[in-house]
């Protein structure tokens, strides 16, 4: 307020100057705001280029986070490939035989699925000669494929893994190819392909809508369009991608997408990405945003900070005064911490036969063993000591392999389980040859047995409710669907029990919070104990309560349910409570939605209907 007095009273002197001088103070004004208009013109054009970097950055960023995702996919991809050209056995065989059995690819995916965060990939099998002898996906095959795709060729000769982007018959996608070898002879090779969907819901959590496009030369080669979308010859090889969108930047123009590009207009923030494989442009991935979500707040600020100062300037120049002069201080600080490695790592030095040497570090460890010599004379390796467990790395097939996996894939972050006099350790490892003649490679083993600990620590806390150490509803939403999954593949009874204890905020309003969580913590426990190992409590919100019951029926689930609500009815403990109960079997097939919308159906009908009860859906 007194910044605006001020500004009110310098104002009206101004005035007064200009009745006294109005010619020469014309002159004065009109030169100030011609400055003026040349400073907001100046100020417009600043914004306009700090925007442009600031969106050029943008986009360079997220340019590079398209290729981040894509290496990370065609890395995980190429490892499935690499175990399964290396480790099933039966694979050569097939390929000699050129026939695979009708359900090979089929659990071969479901055990993906299973076990990875693969959800959907398809497998093919090629033969040396370049032809395909099966789809996972489809049931074409025989046709050569040496004369569509290059990465075919290069296979054929080179006989390496690779990754690569590619275009065949049926989409755009990203492959990994791994060589089979029978007896040291090429005889084709196992390529896994995986898509973009993965790669569009990473981004679309953050607000991106992703649109992949293929060239639309390709349009003949794609005989068998896996997504069947097409807009103006192009073809879209990412699901989920709504018509409206692809109208849109039909609107705009296509060809500009299909280089490195960036562009904003009234609505939206649009940054392509090319796709290429060997310098060849195979396709393009496109991401919009709304221009509204663009984090510009900053900039903004700047220009609106500097627009105050011109309007500032203006009216000191128009002859304000008693103006205040705010000078701003900036005083900084600078803090220095000095991290100090109190760890001491393992370093071994290996020639794949056995340990040539071995730190002092190795012996504070296996302190069993007084020297290298008498350590090697009761165990080849010290990968003898490895816990085989998914996330770590295990022996391998040979005593040495776990080391020719370190170093073909050096980028990777490679870490062990080992138990030495049954205590469990985590470690880090890395390999570099150090000795080309004498093979000689130094492996190093850091400890990271603390933050492994507190990982699996958060890892169950994550999934663990706060007050009453039951499980919460995240764990349940992760459980049921993994349930389901399994109930409909190996065909076993699934049902559910939801309850809530009634009447609840009364306990809360008529003996205070401190008691109703009392009430909470001894009904979990008793409810906890009165159930099977398999079947999971989860605690979804407030009062309310799920049991997932695994290999049982609806009728014993009734039983179950009915034998609780009774226990709990004569617990007086705490204080004296009853619980409303529905109860429903899962339905082969149905969304788990629909499931949840069931029990909780009967749950609200037993409360309802008088409560203390159990209700069926």
């Amino acid at each position: 307020m007194e910044n605006h007095h001020l500004a009110y009273n310098a104002w009206g002197y101004s005035m007064g100057l200009f009745k006294k001088r109005n010619f020469y103070l014309l002159l004065i004004i009109t030169a100030i705001l011609g400055s003026l208009i040349g400073y907001f013109y100046f100020l417009k054009n600043t914004k306009e280029q700090m925007l442009d970097s600031y969106y050029k950055a943008t986009a360079q960023e997220l340019q590079k986070r398209v290729d981040h995702l894509i290496a990370n996919k065609q890395k995980a991809t190429l490892a499935l490939a690499i175990t399964l050209a290396k480790r099933d056995d039966k694979l050569a065989e097939y390929i000699k035989q050129k026939s695979f059995p009708s359900r090979y690819f089929s659990d071969l995916i479901a055990a993906y699925k299973k076990s990875t965060h693969y959800k959907n990939i398809w497998i093919q099998v090629i033969d040396a000669k370049g032809i395909s002898l099966c789809r996972s996906w489809a049931q074409l095959h025989g046709d050569n494929l040496s004369r569509v795709r290059r990465d075919i060729s290069t296979m054929m000769q080179q006989h390496q893994s690779m990754t690569t982007i590619s275009i065949g018959r049926f989409t755009l996608s990203i492959k990994a190819m791994a060589p089979v070898f029978d007896k040291g002879r090429f005889i084709g090779t196992i390529e896994i392909m995986s898509h973009f969907n993965s790669i569009a819901k990473v981004l679309k959590k953050e607000g991106w809508k992703s649109v992949v496009l293929a060239g639309k030369r390709y349009k003949k080669q794609l005989t068998h369009p896996f997504t069947k979308t097409f807009i103006k010859d192009y073809y879209v090889a990412n699901l989920g991608v709504k018509q409206k969108l692809l109208e849109y930047l039909l609107h705009k123009g296509m060809k500009r997408y299909f280089k490195n590009h960036y562009e904003s207009d009234q609505y939206n923030f649009i940054v392509s990405h090319p796709l290429l494989y060997h310098k060849k442009l195979l396709g393009t991935y496109i991401l919009i945003k709304p221009l509204d979500m663009i984090q510009t707040a900053d900039i903004e600020g700047f220009v609106f900070r500097w627009l105050v100062f011109g309007v500032i300037i203006f009216m000191v120049l128009a002859g304000v005064v008693n103006i205040y002069l705010y000078i701003i201080l900036h005083k900084q600080k600078n803090y220095y911490k000095k991290i100090i490695d109190s760890s001491n790592n393992i370093v071994l030095v290996n020639d794949k036969k056995s340990i040539v040497d071995a730190n002092k570090t190795f012996f504070e460890y296996f302190s069993k063993y007084k020297t290298l010599e008498a350590f090697k004379m009761e165990n080849s390796c010290i990968c003898n000591f490895f816990v085989r467990e998914d996330g770590y790395l295990d022996r391998g097939d040979t005593t040495y392999h776990w080391i020719d996996t370190i170093i073909e894939h050096p980028k990777a972050n490679h870490k062990v389980k080992i138990k030495i006099n049954e205590k469990i350790y985590y470690f880090a490892v890395n390999a570099s040859l150090i000795s080309q003649e004498k093979n000689h490679y130094s492996i190093i083993f850091s400890d990271i047995t603390k933050e492994e600990l507190y990982k699996n620590e958060l890892e169950t806390l994550s999934i663990k409710d706060a007050l009453t150490d039951v499980y919460n509803r995240r764990y349940y939403e992760n459980q049921i669907e993994k349930e389901m999954h399994s109930a409909k593949r190996y065909h076993y009874d699934l049902s559910l029990i939801m309850f809530d204890i009634d009447f609840f905020k009364k306990i809360n309003d008529a003996h205070g919070h401190s008691v109703g969580d009392k009430v909470l913590i001894h009904l979990s426990k008793s409810i906890s104990s009165s159930l099977r190992e398999g079947d999971s409590l989860c605690r979804i919100g407030g009062e309310e309560f799920m049991i997932i019951l695994p290999h049982t029926k609806k009728e014993d689930a009734i039983k179950i349910a009915e034998k609780l609500r009774v226990m709990v009815a004569n617990d007086r403990e705490i204080l004296p409570i009853t619980i409303s109960i529905g109860v429903t079997q899962y339905v082969s097939g149905e969304a788990e939605k629909y499931l949840y919308a069931r029990v909780d159906k009967a749950l609200y009908s037993a409360k309802e209907n008088g409560r203390n009860q159990v209700i069926i859906a």
